[in-house]
């Protein structure tokens, strides 16, 4: 009877790994990658359309906003301020930043399961998050904002997205290089959503430090307001990566085959609209 006991223990055990392996590809955020696969980028992808296979969609919405969006349905808004587009769409998850109210809000659809704020209920105090909704899971990396106050502490965070094995990192609205601690603490990041304003958020030469630093396959900027800002990012790192620039909102990334060259990848934003049959 022990024997028949600890055996089905064991299938039981063996039963919930495999289904939790199914519902979420393991990433190697935080891991060594020896031979790690990297990414296969596919072109232009309607937010609503189906998903393929291994793949989540990606679709810079606005300003700091991006549509993160898995196989199974679920649905994350990436420094969400209350307005994503003309669209009965209620994401699953959304995150903010508070340095400025474009990249958060207070009036939040109750409809919303999950808001992540990216700093805590006290001055100072940062915040940990760490949700797992099988398919997807999301974490934060506390860093520190200038305030009215000179500087608070871990009063904004980046956000990491763990879906398809792939670590998507956004990096909100960041005001200076990450410490040896934060990089360690994002780990290896897959696909980069970095401000490239150079002002506002932190200066050009910084965000080329940083993006080298990470080599991520994938870079997608954000926070540019004007041809001239996204023009000077790209002239700076396109001696290290190869320039896409796409006429789409949307890609659809895969954990595949590396790119064999770390590639920015430029969107154009665009509001999300439900689609009329």
């Amino acid at each position: 009877m022990i024997r028949l006991a600890a055996a089905v223990l064991m299938f039981a055990t063996a039963a919930a790994q495999t289904h939790a392996q199914e519902q979420r590809r393991p990433s190697h955020c935080i891991a060594i990658a020896d031979a790690a696969p990297g990414l296969e980028y596919v072109h232009k992808a309607s937010w609503q359309a189906p998903i393929p296979d291994y793949s989540v969609r990606i679709h810079y919405i606005a300003h700091a906003a991006f549509l993160i969006k898995t196989r199974g349905g679920l649905e994350a808004v990436t420094d969400f301020n209350g307005y994503i587009g003309n669209t009965t769409l209620i994401p699953d998850i959304v995150t903010m930043n508070h340095a400025h109210d474009t990249h958060w809000t207070n009036a939040i659809d109750p409809a919303i399961p999950h808001v992540l704020r990216g700093w805590g209920e006290e001055f100072g105090a940062g915040i940990d998050h760490y949700l797992d909704l099988g398919e997807m899971l999301v974490r934060n990396v506390s860093t520190d904002i200038r305030s009215g106050m000179g500087t608070e502490p871990e009063g904004n965070s980046i956000f990491v997205f763990e879906v398809e094995g792939l670590c998507i990192g956004h990096l909100g609205h960041l005001h200076h290089e990450p410490t040896p601690q934060q990089y360690a603490a994002l780990g290896r990041i897959d696909v980069l959503m970095v401000p490239v304003d150079g002002g506002m958020t932190i200066p050009l030469d910084t965000v080329i430090t940083i993006v080298n630093r990470l080599k991520s396959s994938v870079v997608i900027p954000m926070h540019w307001f004007s041809g001239f800002a996204l023009e000077r990012f790209l002239d700076g790192v396109s001696g290290d990566f190869a320039i896409d620039r796409r006429d789409a909102p949307s890609i659809d990334v895969s954990l595949r085959d590396l790119p064999s060259r770390p590639t920015v990848v430029v969107l154009q934003p665009e509001w999300l609209r439900d689609e009329t049959p």
